[in-house]
């Protein structure tokens, strides 16, 4: 007696919808391990590119942000110490009051094994004028004036990059550039020439720039009217910085843009004293951008695979309730790690050819896997079909989301509800008490 009944116990327990639904549900949350073993797998294989990618980019020239020319002159304030009167030395730095570049970027790929880096060469023309230095506002007499001590400089972020040798046209002089800058009132990093200046005298300049760098290349605003136009046969921009084009155009042989920006669109006027204002928050470019970086699509595509997992399991939970065919959690498990291998390969692959190649090569191969797996467990062709349109769907619908960034997040709730809704369809048909309803046709 006790025997026919732990018996029917046992059955029941094994026969029990809810206890396979609870067995499903632990298995899913346990393939959330390897899951985000995969995520830790794509962020060190960006780590890596990135360190590449820093390492080429060091020999050729990093970004590069390029700040003047700058006119600085210094002078002397006197201070009354209990020692006795002392000199302090300062210097009065002055913008120009015309300031363009024109410019040609020449990007380059770059490899070091299986990464691509961008590297540019640019050459630019400036050319512009600055007004006669003007010491009023400041409150300083002309003897304490160094007028022979006048320079002027020219911010450079990484000097590696510079081509060629750089001379200035100044009015009718021609100025040799030397490397360093004497003051870091404004820039860090950069090159000087000593300037003939004298008082009520307006000065033209002209010199070209010769220089190699990495992704970014950006500029400070320093005219009280400061234009810049870049032509470039790179098709994939992002225009960054404080400042958008004016205009611009994009096309599949390259870019064209142009900024007109004025004195009253930063916070800085045209003339000042050592280091009393920053202008580098002000800077502004273009940023050379692979048309796909497969790493991010990756880290997003994996963010989906408890999705994945759970709705192809679900067709498996579907499929054997009501087909009275048992799947054992060990064959939903091999299931789940199929589902997991996928952006394993998806990122393996996408390494060596095209991230839509690798995603097209690694769906098909689990889609095929998986369908030839479950056509072994059910021997049903109506449930194989059913999981193959299922995975297929899936699948494209992961690829669409991808594709479409701006919309990803609208096109996601509407799939997510859609899902929902068939889940809660089927789920009707199931006695989560017992076997199926009677009432359906089935005992």
């Amino acid at each position: 007696m006790n025997t026919e009944y732990f018996e029917k116990q046992k059955n029941r327990i094994s026969n029990s919808v809810t206890l396979k639904l609870v067995v499903v549900s632990i298995l899913t949350l346990l393939l959330l391990i390897p899951s985000s073993m995969i995520q830790h797998l794509i962020s060190e294989r960006e780590m890596r590119r990135n360190e590449t990618v820093m390492e080429v980019t060091s020999k050729w020239g990093n970004v590069q942000n390029i700040c003047g020319p700058i006119l600085s002159i210094p002078y002397l304030s006197y201070v009354e110490t209990k020692d006795g009167i002392i000199s302090i030395k300062h210097h009065a730095h002055f913008l120009p009051a015309e300031l363009n570049i024109n410019g040609n970027l020449n990007p380059e790929i770059r490899y070091r094994g299986i990464y691509k880096v961008i590297a540019y060469n640019s050459v630019l023309k400036f050319n512009g004028k600055f007004d006669s230095p003007d010491f009023t506002d400041l409150k300083v007499e002309d003897k304490d004036i160094r007028w022979n001590e006048a320079f002027i400089s020219l911010g450079v972020t990484d000097m590696r990059g510079i081509k060629k040798n750089i001379t200035i046209d100044w009015n009718d002089d021609t100025l040799v550039i030397n490397p360093g800058v004497r003051t870091k009132d404004i820039i860090s990093s950069g090159v000087t020439a000593n300037a003939r200046v004298t008082k009520d005298k307006k000065y033209t300049f002209s010199f070209g720039l010769d220089l190699n760098g990495s992704h970014d290349l950006n500029f400070v605003p320093l005219g009280k009217e400061t234009n810049v136009s870049i032509r470039s046969p790179w098709n994939t921009p992002s225009f960054d910085g404080a400042f958008l084009p004016d205009d611009h155009s994009i096309t599949d042989t390259g870019f064209t843009a142009h900024w007109n920006i004025l004195q009253l669109n930063r916070n800085y006027p045209q003339q000042w004293t050592d280091n009393e204002f920053d202008v580098d928050n002000y800077s502004f470019g273009v940023k050379l951008l692979f048309p796909v970086d497969t790493y991010q699509k990756a880290m997003r595509s994996v963010k989906y695979a408890l999705l994945f997992i759970a709705l192809t399991f679900l067709v498996f939970f579907f499929s054997e309730v009501l087909n009275k065919k048992k799947v054992h959690a060990i064959q939903y498990l091999l299931v789940g790690m199929a589902l997991i291998i996928f952006y394993s390969l998806l990122v393996a692959l996408s390494e060596h050819v095209s991230f839509n190649l690798a995603y097209l090569v690694s769906s098909v191969a689990i889609i095929t896997m998986v369908t030839l797996f479950s056509h072994s467990v059910f021997q049903n062709k109506l449930v194989t079909v059913t999981i193959l349109l299922t995975l297929i769907a899936l699948y494209s619908f992961l690829f669409t989301i991808l594709q479409l960034t701006d919309y990803s997040l609208l096109l996601g709730n509407i799939g997510l509800f859609i899902v929902l809704a068939l889940v809660m369809h089927f789920s009707r048909k199931i006695e989560w008490y017992g076997a199926v309803n009677k009432k359906n046709g089935n005992s």
